[in-house]
């Protein structure tokens, strides 16, 4: 399946601070920017953080319960090879990241069984990183 890059612009009150987490905890690549904004290259995906004042989300994440889990919303992220997740789960955990939900299996052997992980970049966006050993699995209905 051929996908399509898309665009997410975010918010963030700390430019600095934000461009320092995705370049570096992340190894994102750069594209152009300016004193207000930064294009990244987010796993073959542009994501653009945009100088904001700290919007309500940002404060105090509303929470979802799923499998069990208080998932903060909104959130963003993206899907990622098996091999891909693990080996940026277990980067993340040595570098001590502080996770909202740390790396794990969801829905444990029903439909939708997949890895994940959440954590908030500094400005307190939410990004979950997910996985599927099936990637049929991905739409798939109970």
């Amino acid at each position: 399946m051929s996908l399509s890059p898309f665009h997410l612009a975010i918010p963030v009150y700390d430019l600095a601070a934000a461009r320092q987490f995705y370049g570096e905890v992340f190894h994102l690549d750069e594209g152009r920017s300016s004193a207000q904004w930064v294009d990244f290259n987010f796993f073959g995906h542009q994501l653009v953080i945009h100088e904001h004042p700290q919007t309500a989300s940002q404060a105090h994440a509303h929470k979802n319960v799923v499998d069990g889990h208080d998932v903060p919303v909104p959130h963003f992220g993206v899907v990622l090879a098996w091999d891909q997740w693990q080996a940026l789960a277990d980067r993340l955990k040595s570098q001590g990241t502080d996770f909202v939900i740390e790396p794990c299996i969801r829905f444990k052997a029903q439909v939708g069984e997949q890895a994940t992980m959440f954590l908030f970049d500094p400005c307190g966006n939410a990004l979950e990183f997910k996985a599927f050993k099936d990637m049929g699995q991905l739409f798939a209905r109970d």
